[in-house]
This record gives C-alpha cells, structure tokens and sequence, in this order.
C-alpha cells in the first residue's frame, strides 16, 4: 500500500490503507480539527522531531476495556495503603511534559515533541483531552493521559517517577469509565505491560466497528474535576 501526502485539506485516507506496518499517510499538520478527524477514523499521529508528521492505523490493534484490567493481588495492596491521591483534569500540562520527559527503559528520546505538547494542551483546554494524576503529599509522582470521544478513550502516554503510580492512575481511570458505560480505551499498539493488565489484540476492522459503536454517543467534553478525588 503506499504511503499517502497530506496537504492542507483536513481529510485522510482511508485507515484500512495502511501499510502493513500501520502507516498510513505522511505530513498535514497537528491542529485541533485535523486531530479530532484523525481519532475520529481510528488514526492517530506518531513521530520524532527528527521525522514529518505520520500517521498511523495499526493492525492489529490493541485495546482495554475497563471492566477488564486486572488487578493482582499485590496490586490490590497498593491501593489499600493509602499512599496516593489521584486527581482528574488538574495539571495536564504537567502531565504530559513528565510524559515526554520521564526516562524510560530501553528508550532513547522522546515521540511527545514541543508541537505534541501544544496541540493536547490545545485540545485539553477544548475539553477533549484529560490528565490523571497521581500525588505523593504535593509531588506529582505518576499519570497519564489522552483523549475522549463519544465512548472511547484514546489513551496516549503515561509515566510514574514511583512504583505503581502510573498503574494507580490506570486503575483510577478505568473506574470512572466504566460508571461512563466506555466501551474502551485504544492503547493503540501492543506492549507486554498493557497485556498483562488485560488489554487484548484485535483486528484493525474489528476497532474500527467498535469506534463506530463508541462515537454514536455524545462525548464528556469538559474538565473532569467535579467530584473526581480519590484520597487514598
């Protein structure tokens, strides 16, 4: 398949299009309205400073529903010492810059540029893109964040600087969507750690029957602070 342009006109390709490493389309631009048809289709951007922009639609793809995130034993816990608070909405942009700038192993830089930063900062302020975050006392030690539309969460990045903290913020997560009645968060592509919390492989047909499904219903636009605190 090849590789599709871009140009200043908000519209891509069909996602099925893709080749078969998931890429789909090369170049356009990170704005509010591109973004929201990009994740709209399934496609997502993903790159380094040192590339355009790409875009991709992976197959197969890899997503968590939120009544299935396992809990360990040990996991469980965690949550019953009552080390963290977990909050919603609050910093995000300290969220995501801890995102991109947090070390991780095995890797080298980072894919959340200054320019990815702005445009979720962007959509945060527009009420489509939330943070979780996790705190030890006033430091911010763990979070994530991402997207919703209709009833899909499209989780893009998380980070813990200790132990669990990044799972605490998961774990929070998926609680308050399953009260939301989310279908599913996209986790986009396959890691090891995302499996064995329960997130399953499907195909890219079968995530985008399923995104059909989920936008059918209108989306939570807005901070999601009220009554959103966990003190534990």
């Amino acid at each position: 398949m090849p590789v599709y342009q871009l140009n200043e006109e908000i519209a891509f390709p069909d996602p099925e299009d893709a080749n078969a490493d998931g890429l789909l389309a090369v170049g356009g631009d990170l704005s509010s309205d591109r973004l929201l048809v990009a994740y709209s289709l399934g496609i997502f951007p993903w790159f380094d400073e040192h590339s355009p922009i790409l875009w991709w639609s992976p197959n197969p793809r890899l997503i968590l529903e939120p009544h299935k995130l396992k809990v360990s034993k040990s996991f469980r816990r965690v949550l019953r010492q009552k080390k963290y608070r977990v909050v919603f909405d609050h910093h995000f942009d300290e969220v995501i810059h801890e995102c991109a700038h947090t070390s991780r192993k095995h890797e080298e830089g980072t894919w959340i540029t200054n320019e990815m930063e702005d445009a979720y900062i962007d959509l945060f302020h527009q009420g489509i893109a939330h943070s979780v975050e996790v705190y030890d006392d006033i430091e911010l030690v763990g979070g994530l964040y991402g997207l919703s539309l209709g009833k899909a969460f499209f989780g893009e990045s998380m980070f813990f600087k200790k132990r669990d903290a990044s799972k605490v913020a998961l774990y929070y997560l998926c609680s308050e969507l399953k009260k939301w009645g989310f279908h599913f968060i996209d986790a986009q592509v396959e890691t090891d750690h995302l499996l064995s919390l329960g997130a399953e492989k499907i195909s890219r047909t079968d995530f985008l029957r399923r995104l059909d499904g989920a936008l059918a219903s209108p989306t939570c636009k807005g901070k999601w602070i009220k009554n959103i605190q966990y003190e534990f």
